[in-house]
């Protein structure tokens, strides 16, 4: 998904992060909490997400805010990842400058601290839920007349609202 976000003042960025789940909260990723994104969701927790399938002329939109994910729900999924997707986590300082060699000198020392167990979640990682304040959904059309629906939810209820193409 394309995960959307902006700086207190404005400045908007947006990425490709995997969705890790949804339920009836929002829609979940994971990462390290002092990359960009978590730099900029700790001073904004307000987002945008596209999901985009351009063979099927499909795409959906939510806005929302965020928060983190529990610690409980962290550590499981953490506990669920490869043992080299977790030992990358600890040594990349994820957004921040660095040159190869770095890098590489800092996954074999994970490595070596890590050698004879597991590496547990650092405090530096963790996920995050962008919850649904405005759901969009968008089916192309012949002749850019296409289906736009949103779901804006209110104080008392969700509205369904029509949107001209």
């Amino acid at each position: 998904m394309t995960l959307a976000t902006a700086t207190p003042d404005g400045l908007p960025s947006a990425r490709t992060v995997l969705m890790r789940g949804i339920d009836e909260r929002g829609f979940a990723f994971y990462t390290n909490l002092e990359s960009a994104k978590g730099e900029v969701l700790a001073a904004n927790p307000r987002a945008a997400l596209v999901f985009h399938w351009r063979e099927v002329e499909r795409q959906v939109r939510v806005t929302g805010p965020v928060a983190r994910v529990s610690d409980a729900e962290a550590i499981a999924y953490w506990d669920a990842r490869p043992r080299g997707h977790r030992l990358g986590a600890w040594a990349s300082p994820q957004s921040h400058v660095i040159d190869a060699e770095a890098l590489d000198a800092r996954l074999a020392d994970v490595e070596a601290r890590f050698a004879e167990s597991d590496p547990p979640l650092p405090e530096f990682w963790g996920g995050y839920r962008v919850g649904v304040d405005e759901l969009e959904l968008w089916q192309g059309r012949p002749s850019r007349l296409h289906d736009r629906v949103r779901y804006r939810r209110t104080a008392e209820a969700w509205v369904r609202e029509q949107l001209a193409p």
